[in-house]
């Protein structure tokens, strides 16, 4: 039986992070950099205004706070003005928030501290050399690395990106995954359902959590067990898929021919690993050895797809996207009861999970082995390592956490 790390570390080899792409903004949203992003000149390129107001000389407003003093408006600068500006002394130019400062201008008086005047204003706040302003370089200087690969695009890294004028920057791009659920007995959701069928619940789980791992999912739904059509149609998957998942199909018995499919198409290694809820995995890859595509094997049962995906998919869909941290965030927690777990396998309880890090935590489990009503009331699993057997109220194990 192979080890839960083991498979781990078989998933993350055949996957890696995909070759960086350049790419427009908008499609680098969600995506994480391949390459250090470096201001390409001054942000701001030249002293702006901050404030709308009145760009002003500070030593000629210094009596301000004593009396009002009354400066000539020889100008009016908007933000996007491109032609340079010079204030002689005693006089004021009318500035917009975001406009070039004029030259010899050291502040802004901001709108509320004046009159407001058009040819003339009257000042009643001094203000001192840099208020109201927004110093050149005073977010980013030439050559200075403002993004560093490995970092997420956000709203806000895409807003900084495009300050700096880049109209593309280099990403892995986001994996674009095929999921395939394999049964006879599989009926799509919302379609009638005769006896012994089942509705396909674990393409669309799946393919939830690959969108929430920030890769592309590509649902071809449920395929039948017979070995033609399923080969056939796992062969016209690759030309689009940085990586196949299979749900279904891995008993030992006749019916079950996933298995028996992939093996032909590439190198595929299946084993029984020690996991419950789980058992039988496959990881290898598919379609020619030049340009391979990786695949992950899973089993049907519901809930033993969703441990599956914590344990071994999620952290392989974040390695291809170039994420540096793979792994939930875990915490150690007591249990609430006694529990008993099979001897030799890693088990992954669904469990609600209670208190702070200050008074410590305590979990209890949401539903028998098995039973997706209790899995969706948990907020975390309780990882019992293998050769625990018996584990006693009030011993401490690790908890995957499943709600940030």
């Amino acid at each position: 039986m192979r080890s839960v790390g083991d498979h781990l570390q078989a998933c993350l080899e055949i996957v890696g992070p995909l070759p960086p792409l350049a790419v427009a903004l908008p499609d680098a949203v969600g995506c994480v950099l391949a390459d250090d992003v470096v201001a390409p000149s001054d942000l701001p390129v030249t002293d702006r205004a901050a404030t709308d107001g009145y760009a002003v000389r500070s030593s000629d407003v210094t009596e301000a706070d004593v009396r009002e003093v009354s400066l000539v408006v020889v100008d009016d600068v908007r933000a996007g003005s491109a032609g340079p500006v010079r204030l002689p002394a005693g006089a004021a130019v009318l500035i917009a928030s975001g406009a070039p400062l004029p030259e010899e201008s050291d502040a802004v008086v901001e709108l509320a501290f004046t009159d407001r005047g058009r040819a003339k204003v009257g000042v009643r706040r001094a203000v001192s050399a840099g208020s109201g302003v927004r110093r050149r370089a005073s977010e980013a200087s030439a050559g200075e690395v403002v993004l560093r690969a490995g970092e997420r695009v956000g709203p806000r890294e895409l807003a900084l990106v495009a300050a700096l004028g880049r109209g593309r920057i280099e990403v892995h791009p986001k994996p674009r995954v095929v999921i395939i659920s394999v049964g006879d007995e599989l009926v799509e959701p919302g379609k009638p359902a005769r006896a012994g069928q089942v509705f396909d619940a674990n393409s669309h789980a799946l393919a939830s959590g690959v969108a929430d791992a920030g890769a592309v999912a590509i649902r071809v739904g449920a395929a039948p067990d017979s070995y033609g059509a399923l080969r056939e149609l796992i062969e016209d998957q690759l030309v689009r898929a940085d990586l196949v998942i299979t749900t279904g199909g891995l008993s030992l018995g006749e019916g079950d021919t996933v298995s028996d499919v992939i093996g032909p198409l590439g190198n595929v290694r299946f084993d029984d690993v020690a996991l419950s809820p789980g058992r039988r995995l496959g990881v290898g890859t598919l379609g020619e050895e030049e340009f391979p595509t990786p695949v992950l094997c899973l089993p049907g049962d519901p809930v033993a797809v969703q441990v599956a995906y914590e344990a071994f998919v999620r952290p392989a869909l974040l390695h291809m996207a170039g994420h540096p941290n793979l792994y939930r965030p875990t915490v150690r927690a007591r249990a609430g009861s006694e529990w008993a777990s099979a001897v030799g396998v890693r088990e992954f309880v669904p469990v609600r999970l209670v208190g702070s890090p200050r008074e410590g935590y305590r979990w209890d489990p949401v539903a028998r082995a098995g039973a997706l009503t209790g899995l969706v009331r948990a907020n975390a699993y309780a990882v019992i390592p293998e050769g625990t057997g018996t584990l006693s109220a009030g011993a401490e194990v690790p908890c995957l956490l499943l709600e940030e």
